[in-house]
C-alpha cells in the first residue's frame, strides 16, 4: 500500500517552527503538556463511560448512513461521462492551505498583540490537527479505501487506496473547531461561522474535486471535531487548576504559579 500524501503532517510540522523565541519561553511546558495529552489520547477510550460509548456508537451510524450517498454525492460531482480514474490529488496542497493560514494567521495576530492566549490558541490548533492527523492517517492504512476518481465502487475497501478518512477535512475541523470554541463569547458567533465554515468548505472542495466519497469527509469531520474537544477540554481544566509559567528576563528568569479565583 503506498503511502497517502500528507500535506497537513508536514506543514504542522513546519509551523510548529514559527512559534515566537518568546512565546516558547512564556509557554514552556508547552511540548510537556502535548506529550501528557498524546499519552491520555490514545488511552482514552480505556476510560470511556457509557456516555462516550454512546456518543461513539452514534458517530458510526453517521458515518455509516452518509455512506449509503457516497455514490449519489459523487455522481452528483462527477458524472460518469466526466470521471477519469488516474487516482490523482491534484488539489491537494490548495485545499490544505486555509487552514494553515488559520494557524499562521492566529499566531501572527497574537505576535501583533503579544497575546499569549492567541499562542496558546495556535498550540491547540497544531495539537488537535496532529493528533487527529495520526488517528486519520492510521484508518488509512487500515482501511485501504480507493477515492472515487480510482474506482467506480463505493466498497473498494482494502484495496491500497487512500481515501478513508479525509486526512484534508480532519485537520480543517480540527483547527476550524478550535477556532470557533476558543476565546470568550463576545464574538462566538463569528468565530463559529470562521471555524466551522472553513471545514465545511474544506470537505466541500475535497467532494467536489472527486478525491473523496462523502462518508470519507464525514468520519474525518467526526475525528476532527472530538480531538478539538478533548484538546480544549483538557487545556481547560489546566487552566482552571492553576499553571506554571517561565518568563525570560536580563540575566536570568522568573518562574510564576497562577491560578484563576472564582
Amino acid at each position: 500500500m503506498r503511502p497517502p500524501t500528507s500535506p497537513f503532517l508536514s506543514t504542522i510540522g513546519a509551523l510548529a517552527l514559527m512559534v515566537p523565541c518568546h512565546a516558547v519561553i512564556a509557554e514552556s511546558t508547552l511540548v510537556g503538556r502535548t506529550l501528557d495529552d498524546t499519552r491520555a489520547y490514545f488511552t482514552a477510550p480505556l476510560h470511556w463511560d457509557a456516555t462516550d460509548w454512546t456518543h461513539f456508537g452514534a458517530t458510526l451510524a453517521l458515518v455509516a448512513a452518509s455512506h449509503e450517498f457516497d455514490g449519489k454525492t459523487r455522481d452528483h460531482f462527477a458524472p460518469d461521462d466526466g470521471i477519469v480514474l488516474d487516482g490523482k490529488d491534484r488539489h491537494s496542497t490548495r485545499d490544505a492551505l486555509p487552514a494553515a493560514a488559520v494557524v499562521a494567521g492566529t499566531w501572527a495576530y497574537a505576535a501583533l498583540i503579544r497575546d499569549s492566549s492567541g499562542y496558546a490558541e495556535g498550540w491547540d490548533m497544531l495539537e488537535a490537527a496532529g493528533l487527529s492527523g495520526v488517528t486519520a492517517y492510521a484508518l488509512k492504512f487500515a482501511a485501504g479505501r480507493e477515492r472515487p476518481n480510482e474506482s467506480q465502487s463505493v466498497d473498494s475497501w482494502r484495496s491500497g487506496g487512500a481515501s478513508f478518512p479525509s486526512l484534508h477535512a480532519t485537520a480543517a475541523f480540527a483547527i476550524g473547531t478550535v477556532l470557533a470554541e476558543s476565546g470568550n463569547d463576545s464574538w462566538r458567533w463569528v468565530r463559529r461561522g470562521l471555524g466551522y465554515g472553513l471545514a465545511a468548505g474544506t470537505a466541500y472542495r475535497r467532494l467536489d474535486g472527486n478525491v473523496h466519497w462523502l462518508s470519507d469527509t464525514v468520519a474525518g469531520a467526526a475525528i476532527g471535531i472530538a480531538t478539538a474537544d478533548f484538546v480544549l477540554s483538557r487545556h481547560e481544566h489546566r487552566r482552571l487548576s492553576g499553571r506554571f509559567e517561565v518568563s525570560a528576563l536580563d540575566g536570568g528568569a522568573v518562574l510564576n504559579w497562577s491560578m484563576p479565583l472564582r
